[in-house]
């Protein structure tokens, strides 16, 4: 059990695979794209290897040549799907609505395009709960870099030591140790565990509930 004695000031949060489900829509978009494009299916772990990071960078790891391609494919196909596919964590809005009432600021950093957000906050709604949301459209740099997460911490007017970033991807965690912040890694995403605790995160939660143990109940 960890041991927090302060609440953090700034809880900010990865999106996909963190606070809304998409695993099966990100599985299934890039499975169709494997095959429209390249004729083939690459194995899921090949596909998801690189999750978090931006889509088109996601594609030029897979096939250079072919990676705008890809990326369409991909874009026609979860567009298509996205709210037959998309679910919501179950216990994580409650959480964010703790966090709230303990005090606490939220906000998502993600290497989602801005219009995907959109579509992810519309089907389920959970926007209202954060007070700022850093897209990929947002920086010229993108996670593992850590400038996406200290545009977050500007805008929220706070400093790294009150700080923690939560995600389901390695880059998340990377990102956040580049920018200083603490660190928590979830494992209700695309990762297995035994690859997000290699980077040694400050925390590591099996279940949503548990981020609350980083803001003690003061009432």
């Amino acid at each position: 059990m960890y041991q927090v004695k302060k609440c953090f000031k700034a809880f900010i949060f990865d999106l996909d695979g963190t606070v809304v489900d998409t695993i099966d829509l990100i599985r299934d978009s890039f499975r169709h794209a494997s095959r429209a494009v390249l004729g083939e299916q690459l194995p899921d772990e090949v596909l998801m290897a690189n999750v978090g990071q931006p889509l088109k960078t996601q594609m030029r790891l897979l096939s250079p040549a072919r990676a705008e391609e890809m990326y369409n494919a991909y874009r026609e196909f979860n567009h298509a799907r996205h709210d037959q596919l998309i679910r919501s964590f179950p216990g994580i809005e409650s959480v964010l609505g703790e966090l709230k009432r303990r005090g606490a600021q939220l906000a998502i950093v993600t290497s989602k395009s801005r219009d995907t957000v959109k579509m992810a906050f519309r089907t389920i709604p959970v926007e209202h709960f954060f007070e700022t949301v850093v897209a990929t459209d947002d920086t010229e740099f993108h996670k593992p870099h850590p400038q996406p997460i200290m545009l977050a911490m500007r805008r929220l007017d706070v400093d790294a030591g009150e700080s923690v970033y939560i995600g389901d991807s390695p880059f998340d965690i990377e990102a956040g140790q580049a920018a200083g912040v603490a660190t928590a890694a979830v494992g209700w995403g695309i990762f297995p565990a035994v690859r997000l605790k290699e980077l040694e995160p400050d925390y590591y939660f099996d279940k949503p509930e548990e981020i609350l143990l980083l803001c003690p109940d003061r009432n």
